[in-house]
Order: C-alpha cells, then sequence, then structure tokens
C-alpha cells in the first residue's frame, strides 16, 4: 500500500530533525541560550525548633536469623561419572539425601527462632536486657541510682476527703478557682526532650518532690523515663563540637524496652504507679501482657497475661494497692488479686464492644467507671459482681492466656456475655450497675477525681462532660437516679489515625482544686476546674507546633504538668524559674 503524503512528510521530518540532533553541540546551544536560573524560593522559617537529641543515637544493629535459601536440586547435582560403579551412586545419592535433610532442619529451626523472637516475653527481665541503645547502657548506673534513690522513702498515692473543697458559698468557690488561675496561668516551657522513639500513648508523673520525673509509654512498647530539670550531659558531635544547650534536649532520659515485639503491637497503653510506695511501675501493653518494673531490683516481671488478642485498653489500682481491674479491646473487665496467683482472675464480658478506659473511685473502691464503644458511660458496684455466675476456661490454644507463645496457658474464670446479659436482668444484676449514660458517639475514656465525688468523660461527639456525685448518694446502696451531666464543654477530639486519643486527665494531688488537664487539637494544654471553668491554656507557637495528645499532673506540685505528642517529644510545664 502506497503511503499518503503526510506520512512521507512526517518520516522526512523525523531524518531531518536527527541529522540536526547529530551535529548539533547541546553544551554549547544550552551556554548561548543564556537561560536565566531559576529562582530559589526561600523556605519559611519554623516558629519553633524541634528539640535535637542531645546525642547521637546509635541503634545497636539487631541479628537477622536468615533461614538457608533454597537451592535447585537438579544444580546441587555433582558431575556423574560414567563409569560410577552401582555401590558408588547409592552412596553419592544417599550424600545428598542427607545433605538435603540437614538443610531443612536448619531451615525449620531457623524459622522457629524468628518466630518465637517475634512473640511477647513473659519471664523476668533484669534492667540490662531492657536497654537496646549500647550508649544507654553506660548510662545505666545514672539511671539505678536514681530509681533506687526515690525508693528510699514511701510515697503513698493520696486520697482526698470525698467532702474537700466543697462549698456552700459561691464566693469561696470563686476564690479558689481565681487562686488556682493564679498558679497555673504562668506557667511556661522549661524543657523538651524526645523521650521516646516512637508516638506517645501514656504517661504518669512520678509523686516524688525533688525531681521531676515523667514515664512515657510509647506505640512501640518502649517506657520512656524522663527527668525532666536533670543537669543534661553535654554531647560531642563527630567533629568534637558541643551542641548549644539552649536548642538541644532538657534533662536526662532512658528507654527500656519493657514490652515485646518493639512493634505497634506492644503499644503501651497505660501506666501507673505502686498507690502504696510508688516503688514499682505497672504497664499494660497489646502484647496481651501486664508487667511491674520494680525500682529497688530493677526488674521486670509479668503480672498477668490477657491471652492473645485480648488487648488490655487501660488498668487501676485502688488506694491499697492489691487489686488491679483491667479493661480489654474485647469489651472484658478482668479483676485481678496481685496476693494471689493470676489463674484466680475473673473476666467479665460487660460489652460487645472495647472497653477503653476503668477508673477506680478512690474512696469508695466497689464503685467502678468504664467507657466503652458502645457509647456508654456506667459505674457499676463491683459487690454485686460476686455474684455473677463464671466458668473456668480449659487450657486450650484457643482460649487459654498465653496461646500461642512459649509459656503454657493459665486457667481463669471468665462470665462469657451471655452470661452477663442473664445476670443483668435479675435484681441483683440490675443493682450492679448503679449509673449508666448514652453518649452521641464513643466515649474514649472516663475517670474519678481524687475525691471520688466527680467523673469526666471524653467523647468522640466532641465533648466533656462532667457528673458530680453528692456523698449521700454515694453512700446510697441503691442505683444513682438519671440526671444529665453538671457541666458539658465542647472540645474538638477528632485526633485521627496518626494521633493518640485525646483523654481528660485529674491531677492526682489530692491538696488543690480539683482540675483536670487535656491536649487541644491547636496545639494547647487546656485545664479546666470540676466544675467546667476554664483555668487556662497553656500554649508557646515558638516551642510548640505539634498537639500535646498526652497530659499529666504532678501529684503533689501544682505547678507542674507535662505532655507528650506523636512524635515521642515531651514538655515539661512549670513555672520560668523551674528551669534556672
Amino acid at each position: 500500500m502506497s503511503k499518503s503524503t503526510y506520512e512521507l512528510e512526517r518520516e522526512a521530518n523525523i531524518a531531518r530533525n536527527k541529522a540536526l540532533l547529530e551535529q548539533l553541540d547541546m553544551k554549547q546551544a544550552l551556554t548561548d541560550l543564556s537561560l536565566p536560573k531559576s529562582k530559589v524560593i526561600e523556605k519559611p522559617k519554623p516558629t519553633a525548633k524541634p528539640v535535637q537529641p542531645a546525642k547521637k543515637v546509635k541503634e545497636r544493629v539487631k541479628e537477622k536469623i536468615e533461614p538457608p535459601r533454597r537451592q535447585s536440586t537438579r544444580l546441587q547435582k555433582s558431575v556423574v561419572d560414567p563409569n560410577e560403579t552401582p555401590a558408588k551412586k547409592r552412596k553419592r545419592e544417599a550424600e545428598l539425601e542427607e545433605q538435603r535433610a540437614k538443610e531443612a532442619e536448619e531451615r525449620l529451626v531457623a524459622e522457629e527462632q524468628e518466630r518465637h523472637a517475634k512473640r511477647p516475653r513473659h519471664y523476668d527481665l533484669e534492667l540490662s536486657l531492657l536497654v537496646e541503645d549500647e550508649d544507654d547502657l553506660k548510662t545505666l548506673p545514672d539511671l539505678t541510682g536514681s530509681l533506687q534513690q526515690i525508693s528510699i522513702t514511701a510515697q503513698p498515692k493520696a486520697v482526698a476527703d470525698t467532702d474537700a473543697f466543697v462549698f456552700s458559698d459561691h464566693k469561696k468557690e470563686t476564690a479558689e478557682v481565681k487562686e488556682l488561675r493564679e498558679k497555673l496561668q504562668g506557667l511556661k516551657v522549661v524543657s523538651r526532650a524526645k523521650v521516646t522513639q516512637n508516638r506517645v500513648y501514656s504517661a504518669a508523673y512520678h509523686p516524688d518532690k525533688t525531681k521531676d520525673l515523667i514515664f512515657f509509654g510509647d506505640k512501640h512498647g518502649q517506657l520512656g523515663i524522663w527527668d525532666a530539670r536533670a543537669a543534661p550531659e553535654e554531647a560531642a558531635d563527630e567533629d568534637g563540637d558541643v551542641a548549644p544547650t539552649e536548642d538541644g534536649e532538657g534533662g536526662k532520659y532512658w528507654r527500656l524496652q519493657v514490652h515485646w515485639p518493639a512493634t505497634s503491637k506492644s503499644s503501651i497503653s497505660s501506666i501507673k504507679f505502686n498507690p502504696i510506695d510508688a516503688h514499682s511501675v505497672y504497664t499494660t501493653s497489646y502484647d496481651c501482657t501486664v508487667r511491674a518494673f520494680d525500682f529497688t531490683s530493677g526488674v521486670s516481671r509479668e503480672v498477668y497475661s490477657t491471652g492473645e488478642g485480648i488487648l488490655p485498653s487501660s488498668m487501676d489500682l485502688p488506694p491499697t494497692g492489691l487489686e488491679v481491674w483491667i479493661s480489654d479491646s474485647l469489651g472484658g473487665l478482668t479483676h485481678l488479686d496481685i496476693r494471689e496467683s493470676s489463674s484466680k482472675a475473673r473476666r467479665y464480658e460487660l460489652s460487645h464492644t472495647k472497653v477503653g478506659c476503668v477508673s477506680v473511685n478512690p474512696t469508695r473502691t466497689h464503685y467502678l467507671v468504664t467507657s466503652s464503644n458502645s457509647r456508654v458511660l456506667q459505674i457499676w458496684d463491683t459487690r454485686k459482681l460476686s455474684n455473677i455466675p463464671v466458668n473456668l476456661l480449659e487450657i486450650t490454644p484457643a482460649t487459654a492466656p498465653g496461646a500461642g507463645t512459649d509459656v503454657p496457658g493459665i486457667p481463669f474464670e471468665e462470665a462469657s456475655g451471655a452470661s452477663m446479659a442473664e445476670f443483668l436482668e435479675t435484681p441483683d444484676g440490675k443493682a450492679s450497675v448503679v449509673a449508666e449514660w448514652t453518649h452521641d458517639k464513643s466515649v474514649s475514656s472516663a475517670y474519678w477525681d481524687p475525691r471520688g465525688r466527680s467523673v469526666v468523660s471524653t467523647s468522640y461527639d466532641d465533648s466533656l462532660r462532667i457528673w458530680e456525685f453528692s456523698t449521700n448518694r454515694l453512700d446510697s446502696n441503691s442505683t444513682f437516679p438519671s440526671s444529665r451531666p453538671f457541666s458539658q464543654i465542647q472540645h474538638n477530639c477528632q485526633t485521627g489515625k496518626w494521633l493518640t486519643i485525646l483523654r481528660a486527665q485529674w491531677t492526682p494531688n489530692a491538696d488543690v482544686y480539683p482540675h483536670f488537664t487535656i491536649g487541644n487539637m491547636n496545639h494547647s494544654v487546656d485545664i479546666y476546674s470540676c466544675k467546667g471553668d476554664l483555668i487556662t491554656k497553656l500554649s508557646d507557637s515558638t516551642k510548640i507546633t505539634a498537639v500535646q495528645a498526652v497530659t499529666c499532673s504532678h501529684p503533689n506540685i501544682v505547678e507542674r504538668v507535662a505532655t507528650g505528642n506523636g512524635s515521642g517529644r515531651c514538655v515539661l510545664w512549670a513555672p520560668p524559674e523551674a528551669d534556672q
């Protein structure tokens, strides 16, 4: 078929352009064109300087166990001797078969070791095993000394009187709020540091008055211990230069890999100190374990294992420190008496969805408040729960705590959802739920204040709600009458996927007018009174450019607030003179 005029002209143009390109000196042509240089757009300077680690963190190179690679059997065959006798052939084939069996066994062993390395650790862990960075091993004596120093004196958790800060005169109430505002509104950022390597999930402030010792749990099971006002060690870089202290980190910190594996499967969901003496710290993790780290011995031991797939979401201990209440992702609530074997633990299936928070009333420990994704906040009378019929679960790979791990399962008693539903229809069952309030969306947290008188809840319906109960109502054995919350505050709680859920946390200080802290999506820390009055908003745009999602307060010093964000950076808010 003859080509059209258009196709002939197109081929001619291609040939002509090709010839021109071959003759053209492209470099010289570009020079002759004298094209203007592209303008460099200067990036705006950040309003806040990010905290940079004072020392370079050298991650320990973890040995990866690689199983032997599979090889083709055909390629492994040696050259066959044409004169090979039948006896030699049988011998050669037997040697090849033995070699293949040996390689298969080595591969299975390597695969099992790799699986074992990813399982939660159920054995006791010495302090040296909790530190992964080689440089941090050198500072362990400092950490040991600090922990033993604060363990000399018992520092029990303070509990306020139920009628503390209850006034009939409104002027006295106003005076207390004014005094509290004067103390807190002047707090400034006095120390910053990247305490954990990943997103901060939980935090707790140690009650010692001589130090600002704050514990942060992160997304990958790491427990960061921050002595926020300690004199930092000046570390030189590779050239021998010392980093300026104004841009460096404040205080000293240590990172302990308490929960394993070091992935999002081990996020530390809550941290609590032993309420008797504060000489040990309890942590719950998504590796399905509850561990206690003792300051005097330097050993982390497992207190309880919920079982595979049952993720502990929160825990609380009454002031006696003898019991632990644990909420979980499958709608359960577990009671454990630490004086007894963990096999005596009882699990109650309260909801068909996640129970995200549990809090024990500090003055009347038989009252618990729970919050769940079913949009319900409930107050339980645990004295009635003992009447629920329970079943002793058998030790099977599917049901027992420790399933799928290197330790045998532990039997435990459970009140199933069917048992609970049946029980709640009985008179005792109806009396066990003394109060219940439905929110518009899931309830992410609910906590009793130090007096055991007020409850604050946080919900995805962008509201903070406060309930207040009288002494007579708390002492009655009947259910609480249905009532609206005492105060309801609009607050953006839409954290999304990459931020830790916002939780309103009461200050544990029993000697001060009750108030709570909560992170704000606009990078501030909001502080409210127990009546819903805004005390102050802590912010600093020159130093803070991220949401301070996790908050906590000092149990004994009013003018102390600590916060953590999604990258592991933590902040201490205190009076300016505290930095001197």
